[in-house]
């Protein structure tokens, strides 16, 4: 599984519309409406880096109101319910 984060800047009156549209894609995981330079985050999760093509700049891309985007692939994920999971294998409850 590929996961990439993709930064989103949209118009400031469409934050929500635009927010629910991104949450509606196929590949689309989570979306975050954020502080700071960008609007949204949206988890992107794809099974092959050719599908980032098709979600990002052919979807994500082109709901109205979003002016920008920036995508950084993760290399690899670290999560603590990845490890509290690891650690309880085999453990009696």
């Amino acid at each position: 599984m590929i996961t990439s984060i993709v930064l989103i800047k949209t118009a400031v009156d469409r934050v929500p519309e635009v927010a629910e549209r991104i949450a509606a894609l196929e590949g689309v995981s989570e979306v975050y409406s954020v502080t700071g330079p960008h609007d949204l985050i949206a988890l992107v999760r794809v099974r092959q880096h050719e599908d980032l093509a098709e979600v990002i700049p052919a979807r994500i891309s082109k709901i109205p109101g979003v002016t920008s985007t920036e995508t950084h692939i993760a290399f690899r994920t670290y999560s603590q319910h990845d490890l509290e999971a690891a650690f309880a294998i085999g453990l009696d409850s």
